[in-house]
């Protein structure tokens, strides 16, 4: 039997755009609380479900005010989902760390710090749920934005960890893997058809549905893919 949505608080970063406000939308459907922290708050529509947050993933202590904040508005914390990310470009031969500096930042420290501040609400929960919205490209490299993939490795091993050590406290973590999806970040992708790419509120469906299993019901990856790679 699926967790039902109604009055679940779920914390959800970059819900301004793209898969984050597809899943924003699905969520305040399904009956959820959602915090929505994002660093423009005039971007959103006024809810009664929703609260809104400003949030920066780069800012060091970012996370743990916006859990503050949450737990005084709402009294508890069921799940996470890290939507917020960045795709600059870095390569392994060229001459600037600057990319993957800040790669590290807001896609990697960026959700652990969020996780890692909420751990003590998502324990008490005992159906706590985190979602990473990870990549393919955390999964293989088949371009040079070595930056990128770099970032969504770490989201893979970020999110394992996640599952063992919140096993017994019924902490449950998926990373939810797309390949190309129809949004702004893949504005520069030419080699594959923007119709034929996933659609925002495809992920967004999964991202849901993994919220709202079971315990008993645990999915470690997810890969969700628009075209046909022979190695997943």
């Amino acid at each position: 039997m699926m967790l039902k949505p109604q009055g679940r608080v779920v914390m959800l970063s970059g819900a301004t755009r793209g898969i984050g406000r597809a899943l924003l939308e699905r969520l305040l459907t399904a009956g959820c609380i959602v915090s929505a922290g994002v660093r423009d708050v005039s971007r959103l529509p006024a809810h009664p479900l929703l609260s809104v947050h400003r949030y920066d993933a780069a800012e060091v202590r970012g996370a743990a005010a916006w859990v503050g904040e949450v737990v005084a508005q709402h009294g508890r914390i069921d799940a996470v989902v890290n939507a917020a990310g960045i795709n600059t470009r870095g390569t392994l031969l060229g001459n600037d760390d600057t990319p993957f500096e800040a790669l590290w930042s807001v896609n990697t420290m960026g959700p652990m710090r969020v996780i890692r501040a909420a751990w003590p609400h998502l324990v008490a929960s005992g159906t706590g749920r985190v979602v990473n919205i990870a990549s393919l490209s955390g999964k293989r490299v088949r371009n040079d934005n070595l930056a990128y993939s770099m970032s969504k490795f770490a989201v893979m091993a970020l999110t394992q960890e996640v599952r063992r050590l919140g096993q017994e406290d019924g902490i449950r973590a998926s990373a939810l893997c797309p390949g190309f999806v129809d949004t702004d970040m893949t504005a520069h992708v030419t080699k594959w058809p923007r119709e034929k790419m996933s659609r925002p509120e495809d992920i967004a469906l999964l991202a849901e549905v993994l919220l709202h299993l079971p315990n008993t019901a645990s999915v470690a990856e997810l890969l969700v893919n628009c075209r046909h790679e022979d190695m997943l």
